[in-house]
């Protein structure tokens, strides 16, 4: 055997065990990596004809998060089931982490509610405020994304 099938071997070799560390390394990446950061489960309730809706579920898979949609024309149901207070609704619902997240609320900030673990039911942007995600065009409103708890308590947890 001569010397350059010599060195094509071992580097054959090297290479083997370089590409079975690195599948070792990301699969040790992903299975200890905080739970926010890998992809989220989400599931999207919301009516087969909404444009806005489609363009939300567009911002989370964007973001990240694997995204199941369950169209149904009546979406009222599913949040009055969920604890979605009336005054915060929106036209879609989402349940990701065991959260609900009503309406038109940005991926960073349900990121974060993953990671924080707050005590509550959810998260909800009321109405469809101008800017919002899914909700882009010629201006941009202000906005606070509320909490919401089962005895009622609702409070500010971020504002844009």
């Amino acid at each position: 055997m001569n010397k350059q099938n010599t060195m094509q071997r071992k580097n054959r070799y090297a290479i083997a065990l370089l590409m079975f560390m690195g599948g070792f390394a990301a699969v040790g990446t992903y299975l200890f990596m905080p739970k926010a950061a890998q992809a989220a489960e989400m599931v999207v309730y919301k009516s087969p004809t909404c444009g806005c809706c489609k363009k939300w579920v567009e911002h989370m898979r964007k973001n990240g998060f694997d995204v199941k949609v369950r169209e149904q024309h009546n979406v009222a149901p599913v949040k009055d089931k969920l604890g979605v207070p009336k005054r915060l609704r929106s036209c879609h619902t989402a349940k990701v982490g065991g959260y609900v997240v009503e309406g038109h609320v940005p991926a960073d900030v349900v990121k974060r509610l993953l990671e924080e673990k707050p005590e509550v039911v959810g998260i909800a942007v009321p109405g469809m405020p101008m800017g919002s995600p899914g909700m882009e065009g010629f201006r941009k409103d202000p906005y606070d994304i509320i909490t919401f708890s089962s005895t009622g308590r609702m409070s500010v947890f971020a504002s844009r």
